[in-house]
């Protein structure tokens, strides 16, 4: 990933509530699993990704479907 991340906020996946810093540019993820992440406003199915940094830039992780843990929304150049 190019550039440097200038805020990480640890995030709780929820159906409802976007991320309190607006659109992610991408997501770290601690624990693999499904993630389910609110992109360009649908909900896209991310299945079994793995543990590290992925480009996906998001507004919302949901509940629903995510088995990931250690979510942090990665924010920056």
């Amino acid at each position: 990933m190019t550039g440097v991340q200038t805020c990480a906020l640890p995030i709780s996946p929820s159906d409802a509530v976007d991320f309190t810093g607006g659109q992610a540019k991408a997501l770290y993820i601690g624990v693999a699993g499904n993630v389910t992440a609110i992109v360009g406003g649908q909900a896209i199915l991310f299945t079994a990704m793995p543990v590290g940094i992925h480009r996906i830039a998001c507004t919302r992780v949901n509940a629903t479907a995510t088995a990931a843990t250690g979510i942090v929304a990665l924010y920056g150049a």
